[in-house]
Protein backbone atom coordinates (compact mmCIF):
# COMPACT_ATOMS: atom_id res chain seq x y z
CA UNK A 1 0.00 0.00 0.00
CA UNK A 2 1.04 3.31 -1.10
CA UNK A 3 1.99 5.73 1.83
CA UNK A 4 -1.08 8.78 1.74
CA UNK A 5 -0.05 12.12 2.38
CA UNK A 6 -2.54 14.29 3.54
CA UNK A 7 -3.52 17.39 1.98
CA UNK A 8 -5.77 20.31 3.62
CA UNK A 9 -9.21 20.25 2.47
CA UNK A 10 -11.12 21.70 5.34
CA UNK A 11 -13.72 23.55 3.10
CA UNK A 12 -13.80 20.92 0.41
CA UNK A 13 -14.70 18.52 3.12
CA UNK A 14 -17.09 20.10 5.05
CA UNK A 15 -18.79 20.98 1.53
CA UNK A 16 -19.26 17.37 0.79
CA UNK A 17 -20.65 17.13 4.52
CA UNK A 18 -23.31 19.68 4.01
CA UNK A 19 -24.62 17.40 1.62
CA UNK A 20 -25.27 14.62 3.92
CA UNK A 21 -25.72 10.86 3.27
CA UNK A 22 -27.35 9.92 -0.25
CA UNK A 23 -27.08 7.66 -3.13
CA UNK A 24 -23.80 8.49 -3.96
CA UNK A 25 -22.45 9.22 -0.50
CA UNK A 26 -21.64 7.92 3.07
CA UNK A 27 -20.47 8.54 6.08
CA UNK A 28 -18.37 6.30 7.91
CA UNK A 29 -16.94 6.70 11.59
CA UNK A 30 -13.90 3.97 11.92
CA UNK A 31 -13.62 1.14 9.93
CA UNK A 32 -13.49 -2.12 12.16
CA UNK A 33 -14.48 -4.55 9.82
CA UNK A 34 -13.29 -4.96 5.95
CA UNK A 35 -16.40 -7.09 5.02
CA UNK A 36 -18.46 -4.89 5.96
CA UNK A 37 -16.74 -1.84 3.65
CA UNK A 38 -16.80 -4.36 0.97
CA UNK A 39 -20.54 -4.34 1.12
CA UNK A 40 -20.62 -0.08 0.57
CA UNK A 41 -18.14 -0.85 -2.00
CA UNK A 42 -20.27 -3.16 -3.92
CA UNK A 43 -23.78 -1.18 -3.45
CA UNK A 44 -21.51 1.69 -4.99
CA UNK A 45 -20.24 0.05 -7.79
CA UNK A 46 -23.46 -1.57 -9.18
CA UNK A 47 -25.36 1.49 -8.82
CA UNK A 48 -23.62 4.84 -10.28
CA UNK A 49 -20.45 5.14 -8.01
CA UNK A 50 -19.94 7.03 -5.17
CA UNK A 51 -17.62 7.87 -2.28
CA UNK A 52 -17.37 7.04 1.10
CA UNK A 53 -15.97 9.72 4.08
CA UNK A 54 -14.11 7.50 6.45
CA UNK A 55 -13.33 9.96 9.97
CA UNK A 56 -16.88 11.49 9.61
CA UNK A 57 -19.71 10.66 12.19
CA UNK A 58 -23.08 9.38 10.90
CA UNK A 59 -24.39 13.08 12.15
CA UNK A 60 -21.63 15.04 10.11
CA UNK A 61 -19.26 15.70 12.66
CA UNK A 62 -15.73 14.76 11.82
CA UNK A 63 -13.64 12.86 14.50
CA UNK A 64 -10.66 11.82 11.95
CA UNK A 65 -9.39 8.72 11.44
CA UNK A 66 -7.74 6.54 13.98
CA UNK A 67 -4.64 5.53 12.06
CA UNK A 68 -3.39 4.76 8.77
CA UNK A 69 -4.53 0.75 8.72
CA UNK A 70 -8.12 1.96 7.87
CA UNK A 71 -6.47 3.27 4.42
CA UNK A 72 -5.32 -0.59 4.00
CA UNK A 73 -8.23 -2.09 5.29
CA UNK A 74 -10.17 -0.43 2.35
CA UNK A 75 -7.90 -1.80 -0.04
CA UNK A 76 -8.45 -5.52 1.36
CA UNK A 77 -12.31 -4.99 1.22
CA UNK A 78 -11.90 -3.80 -2.41
CA UNK A 79 -9.13 -6.14 -3.40
CA UNK A 80 -10.06 -9.49 -1.40
CA UNK A 81 -13.83 -9.34 -0.20
CA UNK A 82 -15.06 -7.92 -3.67
CA UNK A 83 -15.25 -10.04 -6.74
CA UNK A 84 -14.15 -9.08 -8.91
CA UNK A 85 -11.53 -6.44 -7.17
CA UNK A 86 -12.80 -2.95 -7.25
CA UNK A 87 -9.85 -0.11 -7.62
CA UNK A 88 -10.87 2.71 -5.25
CA UNK A 89 -9.07 5.71 -5.23
CA UNK A 90 -8.44 6.78 -1.32
CA UNK A 91 -7.29 10.57 -1.04
CA UNK A 92 -6.65 11.69 2.53
CA UNK A 93 -7.80 15.25 3.59
CA UNK A 94 -6.67 17.57 6.68
CA UNK A 95 -10.07 19.42 8.28
CA UNK A 96 -10.12 20.32 11.82
CA UNK A 97 -7.79 20.78 14.40
CA UNK A 98 -6.28 18.59 12.37
CA UNK A 99 -8.06 15.32 11.81
CA UNK A 100 -7.84 13.35 8.71
CA UNK A 101 -10.68 12.19 6.74
CA UNK A 102 -10.55 9.46 3.89
CA UNK A 103 -12.17 10.40 0.45
CA UNK A 104 -12.53 6.90 -0.70
CA UNK A 105 -14.28 7.03 -4.39
CA UNK A 106 -15.61 4.14 -5.73
CA UNK A 107 -16.23 3.79 -9.58
CA UNK A 108 -19.47 2.09 -11.25
CA UNK A 109 -18.44 -1.36 -12.72
CA UNK A 110 -18.99 -1.30 -16.10
CA UNK A 111 -19.86 -5.11 -15.81
CA UNK A 112 -21.78 -5.21 -12.81
CA UNK A 113 -22.01 -7.47 -10.60
CA UNK A 114 -19.47 -6.42 -7.77
CA UNK A 115 -20.18 -8.90 -5.25
CA UNK A 116 -19.50 -9.36 -1.84
CA UNK A 117 -17.10 -12.52 -0.49
CA UNK A 118 -19.66 -13.42 2.71
CA UNK A 119 -18.74 -15.95 5.60
CA UNK A 120 -19.00 -19.05 4.10
CA UNK A 121 -17.91 -17.89 0.76
CA UNK A 122 -21.35 -17.09 -0.38
CA UNK A 123 -21.21 -14.27 -3.13
CA UNK A 124 -23.88 -11.85 -2.76
CA UNK A 125 -24.07 -8.05 -4.39
CA UNK A 126 -25.38 -5.05 -3.36
CA UNK A 127 -27.01 -2.00 -4.53
CA UNK A 128 -27.11 1.60 -3.63
CA UNK A 129 -31.05 3.03 -2.19
CA UNK A 130 -30.61 6.44 -1.54
CA UNK A 131 -28.43 6.22 1.55
CA UNK A 132 -29.15 2.85 2.38
CA UNK A 133 -26.97 -0.46 1.07
CA UNK A 134 -29.30 -3.38 -0.04
CA UNK A 135 -28.88 -7.13 -1.38
CA UNK A 136 -29.54 -7.00 -5.47
CA UNK A 137 -32.87 -7.74 -6.12
CA UNK A 138 -33.61 -11.19 -8.07
CA UNK A 139 -34.43 -9.08 -11.30
CA UNK A 140 -31.91 -6.77 -11.31
CA UNK A 141 -29.30 -9.11 -10.77
CA UNK A 142 -31.01 -11.01 -13.83
CA UNK A 143 -31.09 -7.29 -15.92
CA UNK A 144 -27.14 -8.09 -15.02
CA UNK A 145 -27.07 -11.19 -16.64
CA UNK A 146 -28.87 -10.20 -20.26
CA UNK A 147 -26.40 -7.12 -19.66
CA UNK A 148 -23.46 -9.18 -19.56
CA UNK A 149 -24.98 -11.78 -22.13
CA UNK A 150 -26.24 -9.03 -24.65
CA UNK A 151 -29.67 -10.60 -24.67
CA UNK A 152 -31.76 -8.12 -23.31
CA UNK A 153 -32.93 -6.39 -26.48
CA UNK A 154 -37.09 -6.29 -27.05
CA UNK A 155 -37.86 -7.08 -30.65
CA UNK A 156 -41.50 -7.81 -29.59
CA UNK A 157 -43.72 -7.70 -26.69
CA UNK A 158 -45.49 -10.87 -25.90
CA UNK A 159 -48.74 -10.97 -23.92
CA UNK A 160 -47.06 -11.09 -20.51
CA UNK A 161 -44.55 -8.11 -21.29
CA UNK A 162 -47.42 -5.77 -22.60
CA UNK A 163 -49.49 -6.69 -19.45
CA UNK A 164 -46.86 -5.37 -16.97
CA UNK A 165 -46.57 -1.93 -19.12
CA UNK A 166 -50.32 -1.89 -18.97
CA UNK A 167 -49.81 -2.06 -15.06
CA UNK A 168 -47.35 0.05 -14.98
CA UNK A 169 -49.08 2.82 -16.74
CA UNK A 170 -52.06 2.43 -14.93
CA UNK A 171 -50.69 2.16 -11.47
CA UNK A 172 -47.23 3.96 -11.81
CA UNK A 173 -45.45 1.23 -10.26
CA UNK A 174 -45.68 -2.30 -10.15
CA UNK A 175 -43.80 -5.28 -7.59
CA UNK A 176 -42.91 -8.45 -8.57
CA UNK A 177 -45.47 -9.36 -6.40
CA UNK A 178 -48.21 -7.91 -7.96
CA UNK A 179 -47.44 -8.87 -11.57
CA UNK A 180 -47.03 -12.93 -9.85
CA UNK A 181 -50.73 -12.37 -8.34
CA UNK A 182 -52.16 -10.39 -11.45
CA UNK A 183 -50.84 -13.03 -14.29
CA UNK A 184 -50.57 -16.19 -12.71
CA UNK A 185 -46.42 -15.92 -13.70
CA UNK A 186 -44.01 -18.54 -11.42
CA UNK A 187 -41.67 -16.27 -9.13
CA UNK A 188 -38.99 -17.40 -11.97
CA UNK A 189 -40.97 -16.19 -15.32
CA UNK A 190 -41.60 -12.82 -13.22
CA UNK A 191 -38.08 -12.14 -12.51
CA UNK A 192 -36.90 -13.54 -16.23
CA UNK A 193 -39.49 -10.77 -17.77
CA UNK A 194 -38.83 -8.01 -15.02
CA UNK A 195 -34.87 -8.62 -15.84
CA UNK A 196 -34.91 -8.32 -19.45
CA UNK A 197 -37.56 -5.27 -19.82
CA UNK A 198 -35.01 -3.52 -17.29
CA UNK A 199 -31.60 -4.88 -19.71
CA UNK A 200 -33.50 -3.36 -22.69
CA UNK A 201 -34.84 -0.18 -20.52
CA UNK A 202 -38.01 -0.61 -21.55
CA UNK A 203 -38.90 0.24 -17.47
CA UNK A 204 -36.57 1.54 -15.01
CA UNK A 205 -35.98 -0.33 -10.90
CA UNK A 206 -36.89 1.79 -8.10
CA UNK A 207 -37.61 1.52 -4.23
CA UNK A 208 -40.32 3.18 -3.02
CA UNK A 209 -39.06 2.80 0.52
CA UNK A 210 -41.04 0.10 0.88
CA UNK A 211 -40.16 -2.69 -2.09
CA UNK A 212 -38.35 -2.46 -5.58
CA UNK A 213 -40.73 -1.77 -7.97
CA UNK A 214 -40.67 -1.16 -11.97
CA UNK A 215 -41.79 1.87 -13.08
CA UNK A 216 -41.72 3.91 -16.69
CA UNK A 217 -37.54 5.23 -16.77
CA UNK A 218 -39.61 9.10 -17.19
CA UNK A 219 -40.81 8.85 -13.53
CA UNK A 220 -37.80 7.72 -12.25
CA UNK A 221 -36.28 10.54 -9.66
Amino acid sequence: MKDIRAIKGRNYIHGLIEEGEHEHQDFKFAISDARKIARSISAFANNDGGRLLIGVKDNGVVAGIRNEEEAYMIETAAETFCRPAVEVDIKAFRVDDGAVVLQVSIPRSLRPPVSVVEEGGQLKAYYRVKDENMVAPEELRRAWEYYAANEGMLLQLDERQRRLLEMIESQGEVTLEQFMLDTHSSRHQAVDLFGRLISSEVVALAHNGTDFVLRLPTTIN
